[in-house]
């Protein structure tokens, strides 16, 4: 048994329902803050509402996206104490998806999309900070392949299959005393599976709803922890597991197309982060699992994000905005330097210009900005007794599309 813990990572990373999940896996999902779900039409359809591939003009459709991430160094002021900072951040991250003409006479389509839904990398080099949170880095790939039908003229459904992998280390240091060394290294991968549906109704011209449903999918990562606890002679690699919920989502969408070619778009988002009850690290070596392998509630709450998005469309240029509000998962009591989660509010500003009728070109970027949020320790139970602030996010992201 070889679990992992990179788990943890996995909770703060994608956990970030107000934080780093990254729903926004397209240059026009970045550019309308995701609200991307009703009127997308372009071939991060495939993604974001497969159901609407089914309305898309018949076409092979393909999409090359790279968005920069950048994440400023959170700080933390205790009550007492000097304050200290994680270290800022920045991450270059592809996507890719494609859609395909129609097939056959019920105008049945199939997609497939590559995407980073999710990540983290979080490092502190002060205490008390480094003793349970020195390095929280988290990696997720998702290969999303799905396939959509039409019902009548005016109603899609789709289905699809989430094949996840994700790789991280957690690095955490209780002691860094050279003659009394505690620490725990750990390393690992995993390959998870899950799926999602879709449904895309346009009763009217310029009515589109969006719902789509994306599966929990537990991931059960192996690896090895390099662990040292002189007290107890623990020294070395040993096998570790842990399971952690990547939580399911939900969305439903509509959007109204004005006369002026403008649509408005608004979108309600609930993820289900209550699947995430506690951390459990297993270690077969019971020495190692009585001294490292307790395991600590998190107790994670649903969320809810509510995203709004307005498309302009002129002659070869339309442009987008977007504004989102998420709600954060983690409560008081159990937040951690490795996920110091708050609610958040999100901008964002983009565009694509038309070349040509086979290919088109999109920029866009999108500012998150965190809620300063003050723990007590009387509450929390890692002790942490302050303030987090300054934990806001960056994302700009450059896009290819192509028509054949």
């Amino acid at each position: 048994m070889k679990k992992i813990v990179l788990m943890p990572l996995v909770a703060c990373s994608v956990l970030l329902a107000s934080g780093y999940k990254i729903p926004e896996t397209s240059t026009n999902s970045v550019a309308l803050s995701g609200a991307n779900i009703a009127h997308v039409k372009s071939a991060d359809a495939a993604y974001d509402n497969p159901a609407n591939m089914v309305f898309m003009t018949d076409n092979n459709h393909m999409e090359a996206d790279l968005m920069y991430i950048g994440t400023s160094a959170t700080k933390y002021t205790p009550t007492t104490g000097t304050e200290i900072s994680a270290k800022a951040q920045d991450f270059i991250v592809p996507s890719l998806h494609y859609v395909s003409s129609k097939l056959g006479d019920n105008n049945a389509r199939i997609g497939v999309s590559v995407v980073v839904p999710g990540g983290l990398s979080r490092q502190w080099k002060d205490q008390p900070a480094k003793a349970s949170a020195e390095e929280f880095t988290l990696e997720i790939v998702e290969v999303n392949p799905t396939a959509a039908f039409s019902v009548t003229d005016k109603v899609a459904v789709a289905v699809g299959f989430r094949m996840i992998h994700s790789s991280g280390i957690v690095k955490v240091t209780p002691s860094d005393n050279p003659a009394f060394p505690v620490f725990q290294n750990m390393t690992g991968d995993s390959t998870d599976f899950g799926y999602n549906l879709a449904l895309a109704y346009h009763p009217t011209n310029d009515i589109q709803i969006g719902v789509t449903y994306r599966s929990l999918v537990n991931l059960t990562t192996e690896g090895t922890a390099k662990l040292s606890h002189p007290t107890y002679a623990i020294s070395g690699d040993y096998d570790v597991g842990v399971s952690i919920p990547l939580p399911a989502t939900f969305s439903a969408a509509i959007a109204y197309t004005l006369p002026t070619s403008t649509t408005i778009e608004l979108v309600y988002e609930k993820t289900y982060w209550s699947a995430y009850r506690n951390i459990d690290f297993n270690y077969i070596d019971p020495t190692a699992e009585a001294v490292f392998g307790n395991p600590r509630a998190k107790n994670w709450k649903d969320t809810n994000a509510y995203r709004l998005g307005i498309t302009q469309e002129l002659d070869s240029v339309t442009i987008m905005a977007g504004v989102v509000f998420d709600e954060t998962p983690t409560p008081e009591e159990t937040l951690g330097f490795e996920s110091p989660g708050s609610n958040s509010l999100s901008v964002s500003l983009g565009g694509r210009y038309e070349i040509s009728k086979t290919i088109d070109v999109g920029l866009s970027a999108l500012y998150s900005m965190k809620e300063d949020r003050t723990v007590s320790n009387t509450i929390n139970t890692n002790g942490i007794d302050g303030t987090f602030s300054n934990s806001n996010a960056l994302l700009i992201s450059a896009g290819l599309g192509y028509k054949f």
